[in-house]
């Protein structure tokens, strides 16, 4: 044998080579299954249903092929930096940086001992008299190595307060200057678009000055993207106003004496990583190709282009109810941050949006990146997604259609107008309707809230957190809000009258014929936490008189089309007789045939599920408030 020939094997070998057409053809087969043949899709038309796209109009494909792999980007640490800055330190893959929020100092303290000690590489403190008081931190840092471990503050009272916290704990220490490491936390934009001040950069530009003088391993601004992320901006938006604010300073900067090069040098981006790792992927690939751009054009030296990312776990995907998803939740998005090479990741703990975290929580956080990093060696390969024909895809059409935003906002006068203007808070109004309605569809589905609720949890207890100043910026709402009111309507319900509200199934016929609708309507029910009371077959006489007898006003028929045809009308006449007020059925109306109109509704797959459980919660006297005093009791009890 000649030692060129390649005698690999190739993992398909012995199967036939398929085209696009043919796959389609697959898919076709398969959608068509059950469907009359009137109403089949032909190949073209299935894949079209499978198409989907972001909440910002990024279409998703169902199928990525060597045909649709952009143009090379590269290697990574070079330009256009999409695939890594190459600033990540050799001996660790990315930096673990914990957020400490505890007004209690030696709470905080301790805190952050015991995380030093397990593996985390930096510390983030938000700052200010509803956190981290900054008359504290020094105490809080009293037994930090300053010059090993990078100390970064944010405020979202007074930036100033904490970076002149900070740089004083740095000086009573008796830190020179080039050991000082981390980050002052100014973005006095982030806190014009969260709290709505007036937009005052002089403090940021002094410190810029200060640390391109004086402090070579200091920041001093930090492009915090949370408060337009938690309002509900897309991913496409966060990176154009991520380089939109980025270029602002940089202009700003330039006017107060610092040239681009040393200003980039100064700016940090703070990026929202979520639970779809591969769009957080993107996202991050996508920011820098496009702040390596914005270098390119104001003349940056090629190896200074870059941009560095702190990435932290999404907030605004983070549930209140079955809180342990967001461990789930969590890891995925810390994936999604490190496959997208961020150079320090911040994991929220999975009790965020009930309190203050706990010891347990923290340590879940901490290691959740320790654990991807150190065993599941995530970071042993650089832009592990680096050639995926969806990820270098996805990646390209985020920056186009981000450039495209930044080009807008550029073109009517710049971020800080668009932010003053209210511009920014219009665009993001817009998307966050397009995620309401699919969250309110499930087509964006919340495991554990509008998914699979978990009716009988018992909710956590944690320390309350202190309220931020309150301001006239962007509201920040999480995704699962909604549900959370519902269910905490039928708590305060539970806690008046001792039992939550109730919506009878008559369930007609054997389980074979009702047992997939009955399933799917408790379910259903259970996300605005509604006991479920059911007959199981008999006689309509018999099925109206355990409705009469749990007292119902509102029931739903659940069955078979083929049941429904045979009783249903029947079955729907006696609920009426026994005192039903609403009536629904699980499917199609249709299905009762030429009884359909003795229902007022149907609950189906791809409903809007908040309008009908917020009606019938209406309709059972739920009470409208999240915050009376029944609920607060219902939720200690509990």
């Amino acid at each position: 044998m000649d030692e060129t020939d390649d005698i690999t094997p190739s993992l398909a070998d012995g199967f036939p080579e398929l085209n696009h057409e043919q796959w389609q053809g697959l898919v076709a087969k398969v959608l068509n299954r059950g469907r009359p043949a009137d109403r089949a899709f032909d190949g073209p038309a299935a894949e079209a249903r499978l198409r989907t796209s972001t909440v910002d109009g990024v279409a998703i494909d169902p199928l990525y092929e060597p045909g649709d792999q952009i143009a090379p980007t590269g290697h990574p640490g070079v330009m256009p930096f999409t695939r890594g800055s190459g600033y990540r330190p050799a001996h660790v893959p990315w930096g673990v940086r914990a957020l400490y929020d505890d007004p209690d100092a030696a709470v905080t303290r301790k805190a952050v001992l015991t995380d030093l000690e397990h593996g985390v590489t930096s510390l983030w403190f938000e700052v200010g008299e509803h956190a981290v008081c900054p008359e504290d931190l020094g105490a809080v840092l009293a037994e930090v190595l300053l010059d090993l471990a990078p100390i970064e503050v944010t405020s979202a009272s007074d930036q100033a307060a904490a970076a002149n916290a900070l740089r004083a704990v740095w000086r009573d220490r008796g830190l020179v200057t080039r050991q000082a490491r981390g980050n002052l936390g100014f973005d006095p934009l982030g806190h014009v678009a969260r709290t709505g001040a007036a937009f005052e950069p002089e403090p940021m530009l002094a410190a810029a000055a200060d640390c391109v003088a004086d402090y070579p391993q200091v920041r001093a601004i930090s492009v915090d993207l949370r408060p337009y992320h938690d309002a509900g901006a897309g991913d496409v938006e966060e990176i154009a106003f991520a380089v939109a604010t980025g270029v602002e300073y940089l202009r700003l900067l330039e006017q107060h004496g610092i040239d681009p090069a040393s200003a980039f040098g100064q700016i940090e981006f703070r990026v929202n990583a979520t639970a779809d790792e591969f769009v957080t992927i993107a996202k991050l690939r996508a920011l820098r190709r496009l702040w390596a751009r914005v270098g390119e054009e104001c003349g940056v030296p090629a190896a200074q282009r870059g941009a560095r990312l702190h990435a932290v776990t999404s907030w605004r995907m983070l549930s209140r109810d079955d809180p342990y998803v967001n461990m789930l939740r969590t890891t995925i998005a810390c994936f999604g941050a490190a496959a997208g090479a961020a150079e320090a990741i911040t994991v929220l703990p999975f009790d965020t949006v009930i309190g203050l975290p706990d010891a347990f929580s923290r340590r879940i956080a901490r290691n959740t990146g320790i654990l991807l990093a150190e065993e599941s060696n995530v970071g042993r390969v650089l832009d592990p997604a680096g050639g995926s024909w969806y990820v270098e895809t996805l990646t390209d059409e985020l920056a186009r259609a981000a450039w495209a935003i930044f080009g807008e906002v550029e073109g009517s006068g710049g971020m800080i107008d668009a932010v003053a203007s209210g511009a920014v808070r219009e665009r993001i109004d817009a998307t966050s309707k397009e995620r309401d309605r699919r969250l309110a569809t499930r087509s964006l589905p919340l495991t554990g809230v509008s998914m699979f609720p978990q009716v009988d949890e018992q909710p956590l207890t944690r320390v309350a957190r202190s309220p931020r100043p309150e301001g006239d910026g962007l509201v920040p709402r999480r995704d699962s809000e909604i549900f959370e009111a519902l269910r905490d309507r039928s708590l305060a319900h539970a806690a008046q009258h001792g039992q939550p509200p109730a919506v009878f199934l008559a369930c007609l016929g054997p389980r074979r014929e009702f047992g997939a609708r009955e399933t799917f309507i408790s379910a259903l029910l259970a996300v605005a936490g509604l006991a479920t009371p059911r007959s199981e077959g008999g006689t309509p006489e018999e099925i109206a008189a355990q409705a009469k007898e749990a007292g119902a006003r509102v029931a739903v028929l659940c069955s078979s089309a083929g049941q429904y045809a045979e009783s249903g009308g029947a079955v729907a006449a006696a609920l009426r007789d026994a005192g039903v007020e609403r009536l629904y059925i699980a499917g199609n109306a249709k299905e009762l045939g030429d009884d359909a109109g003795v229902v007022d509704d149907a609950l189906f797959a791809g409903m809007d599920v908040v309008t009908a459980l917020t009606s019938i919660l209406d309709l059972l006297g739920a009470p409208e408030t999240a915050d009376n005093p029944d609920l607060v009791t219902a939720r200690k009890d509990a």
